[in-house]
């Protein structure tokens, strides 16, 4: 029989599903984690085996959006199908974190990256992946999920000299710890193993071409993940994972290995934007007036800061872009939020209206 236990299991989880299935009336399901998601199912691990589930009916009835539904990293209570490998989610327990951006494209819409995840490392390579600007969005989405930022900078045996590497992404991160690996010699492999004990969960957040499956290999011991190499005429990768799955690793952890991004668009995380640029937080509350909006005032320390060269202009404007996005982001859902919640009463009503009315 499988341990839960060896997914991450404790007594918090416990507490979390007696209170989910007796507030349910859910008797006959157990507790399980989603290893891998499906089109329209999910592979769950439980101490019984592991099953292809689907959600209930009245699961995706209730169900408004995405983070609604079951992603990997999951705790779900699940009924097997009598005689059959298979079961049926009935819930999602409470998670501790959550990892999302907004899905590549035109659409407003957010996609689940990863949950209950206790460490998320940020990977970039250092060759010409290496990018700021992207750094400062994996950071703002790390801190507002609930999980620990750990930068991971790949591919340390093609780089001569990784100090300049480190110093720009210390600009950017405060207080974010940094590694240098390489998966191809190991260096660096051990101190990330050494953080993931004790069924702590971490999730690999790249673009393609940085190294995260390689990474993922070396992390769990063994080739698990296909890899492809890096194209030589531009540096650019090629995606190799097309799915998101839930790994164990040496020394009891968890791994949560995703598909490259080639790009990252924030989902409603404005308040973690000032954690990651609480540097340029500070400057503004130097201002001489309450309401600077950094231009032509008088007394803007944000502007004598870029004069002086302690603060760069792309930082800043990389500031302003990422608060424009944001502040769209947040009226585009809003107004969803209004549509879907008229809809929402139009079906109520409409279903009141068809029920048949009693006899006096």
């Amino acid at each position: 029989m499988t341990k839960l236990q060896d997914f991450g299991w404790n007594t918090t989880w416990e507490e979390k599903y007696k209170i989910a299935q007796a507030s349910n009336k859910l008797a006959k399901t157990i507790p399980g984690r989603v290893l891998l998601e499906h089109k329209h199912s999910y592979r769950v691990i439980t101490e019984q085996g592991e099953w292809l589930s689907t959600p209930s009916g009245s699961f995706q009835h209730t169900a408004f959006e995405r983070r609604d539904f079951p992603a990997v990293g999951d705790w779900v209570l699940v009924e097997q199908m009598p005689g059959e490998e298979k079961a049926i989610i009935h819930a999602v327990l409470p998670r501790t974190s959550l990892f999302s951006r907004k899905a590549a494209g035109l659409t407003t819409a957010e996609q689940l990256i990863a949950v209950n995840v206790d460490i998320v490392f940020l990977i970039m390579s250092l060759n010409l992946d290496f990018n700021l600007r992207r750094l400062e969005r994996y950071l703002i989405a790390a801190w507002d999920s609930g999980a620990t930022p750990i930068i991971v900078l790949t591919k340390k045996d093609l780089c001569e000299d990784v100090t300049p590497f480190i110093q720009e992404a210390e600009s950017v991160a405060f207080g974010v710890p940094i590694y240098t690996v390489s998966s191809f010699t190991g260096e660096g492999i051990n101190e990330l193993q050494q953080l993931l004990v004790d069924g702590k969960t971490a999730a690999l957040l790249g673009s393609s071409g940085v190294g995260k499956s390689s990474l993922t290999n070396a992390l769990c011991g063994t080739e698990v993940m296909f890899v492809q190499e890096v194209r030589e005429d531009d540096d650019k990768g090629r995606h190799t994972t097309t799915h998101r799955e839930l790994f164990k690793i040496p020394g009891g952890g968890l791994l949560i290995d995703t598909p490259g991004m080639r790009e990252f668009q924030l989902w409603d995380q404005s308040e973690s934007l000032d954690s990651s640029f609480k540097d340029i937080e500070e400057l503004s509350s130097q201002c001489r007036f309450r309401d600077c909006e950094h231009k032509r005032e008088p007394g803007c320390a944000v502007q004598n800061a870029i004069h002086e060269g302690t603060l760069t202009n792309e930082r800043y404007n990389s500031y302003i872009k990422l608060k424009r996005e944001l502040a769209y982001i947040e009226r585009k859902t809003n107004a969803q939020a209004q549509i879907a919640e008229r809809n929402k009463w139009k079906q109520v009503s409409k279903t009141l209206r068809q029920k048949p009315q009693k006899k006096r």
